[in-house]
């Protein structure tokens, strides 16, 4: 091994040790959250995860990338394929995920992992140029897995997620750790223009179509939103 291979695995040492969790959340509160773990009680549910961020990784080239989840309408369960992809990532010892809830009108990640994001979040980072990145970064419970969540709700133009400051946070906290991989939860496709404007920070697209909920003209509106280029595929999702 040369130097400069041992010196990178010395900073993904470091960088993950930054990222380590000293009061991981119990698999029965987990469960409790509908996020996956690695017992073998959900096995079924991580294992259509861990397919899933199997995917995504071939698609990847190798290097780390920046996933947008996004439900082709509500209802369709996108949050929650979000954050159990963020879980998915994270089991991997050498892997490290954040998740940013990028849905200001109906955010979800901060009540679902059971946080109190008394500095703000998103919102209020994009907003406020006094307010640093590490102010709205947030534990989960989960070892190596950290959210932003949007904040407080309310309402904001879709431009906002089009700002510089926005693509410079994203770009700043995808290079700085090449083991840290970015999941975007985004707002309905079909309701909203956020989806399309956050796409064009993603590398990647995972679109989520709620069973029995969305018909396949739908599902191809959807689809027709964004760069093929981009596009990773269709998530069937049986959960809200």
């Amino acid at each position: 091994m040369n130097a400069q291979a041992t010196a990178l695995l010395r900073e993904s040492a470091r960088a993950l040790a930054r990222v380590s969790e000293p009061n991981p959340l119990p698999p029965a509160k987990l469960e409790e959250r509908r996020i996956i773990h690695p017992n073998e009680s959900v096995r079924e549910q991580a294992n259509a995860f861990r397919e899933l961020r199997t995917c995504l990784l071939g698609l990847g080239g190798g290097k780390n990338f920046i996933t947008l989840v996004a439900p082709v309408s509500e209802g369709c369960g996108g949050s929650f394929v979000a954050r159990n992809l963020a879980a998915a990532f994270a089991f991997d010892d050498a892997k490290s995920a954040l998740l940013v809830d990028c849905d200001a009108r109906k955010p979800s990640q901060e009540q679902a992992f059971g946080i109190e994001a008394t500095l703000g979040g998103l919102v209020d980072y994009l907003r406020d140029d006094s307010v640093d990145i590490p102010q709205v970064l947030y534990r989960t419970g989960i070892p190596r897995l950290r959210l932003i969540p949007s904040g407080e709700r309310r309402e904001v133009t879709g431009e906002i997620f089009a700002s510089q400051r926005m693509h410079a946070m994203v770009r700043s906290m995808q290079e700085r750790y090449h083991d840290r991989y970015l999941i975007l939860d985004a707002p309905a496709v079909l309701e909203s223009p956020d989806a399309r404007m956050l796409a064009d920070l993603a590398d990647l697209v995972v679109l989520v179509a709620g069973y029995g909920r969305v018909t396949m003209d739908a599902i191809e509106r959807a689809v027709a939103s964004f760069d093929p280029s981009r596009m990773a595929g269709v998530v069937l999702n049986k959960r809200p």
